[in-house]
């Protein structure tokens, strides 16, 4: 499916994040949505031919607004240019946590090959983003050369998973904004040199 996403695809994707969030992946249905959004699976089907494709969709959402935030790292620092990259995502995900729900479920990795192929896109997107990130900052002497860059993606990558799921598991209810500052204040003096 294509990136461009109508109005009421949105709305549609909305939806299917409040049953996710609130009922999971197993009660995700085409027939609770339908009900969610006040009409009739067949006026679902119109906009998407399948669960499958509104979570794809949804992740493809996502991947699209990473892209949009990425730009807006140019002509900064590499520490400068982490932060960043993750406030922008705490603030995506503290609007609309469901994408958390899509993001880190374990239960969506079993649902279908291209919800699969959806999630290792947006994962690869992320690293190969923090990658470049990374290495400049090795290159700068701003961050440490001791370990290779791809030992220090799964560092932070690792973090901000954890993070995700605790805030997750609290059901959203710690600011996710001043803890992931806070986070992420810690992650940079551990990666930058002293």
């Amino acid at each position: 499916m294509s990136t461009d996403i109508s109005k009421r695809q949105l709305e549609i994707i909305e939806a299917a994040g409040k049953i996710l969030t609130e009922k999971g992946i197993n009660g995700l249905t085409t027939k609770k949505l339908a009900q969610e959004m006040n009409f009739s699976e067949s006026a679902l089907y119109r906009h998407f031919s399948s669960k499958e494709e509104i979570i794809v969709s949804m992740l493809n959402y996502l991947a699209l607004n990473m892209d949009q935030h990425a730009s807006e790292l140019e002509n900064k620092n590499p520490t400068e240019q982490l932060k960043n990259f993750f406030q922008n995502q705490f603030r995506f995900f503290e609007s609309q946590p469901y994408f958390v729900i899509a993001v880190f479920s374990e239960g969506l990795l079993e649902e279908s090959e291209k919800i699969n192929h959806a999630i290792k896109s947006l994962m690869n997107k992320r690293m190969q983003l923090l990658k470049q990130i990374i290495q400049v900052g090795q290159e700068k002497g701003i961050i440490t050369n001791d370990l290779e860059s791809d030992e220090l993606i799964h560092i932070v990558m690792g973090s901000v998973r954890l993070f995700m799921l605790k805030w997750r598991m609290s059901k959203f209810e710690f600011d996710i904004q001043s803890e992931g500052d806070k986070m992420l204040t810690s992650i940079l003096k551990l990666i930058q040199t002293k």
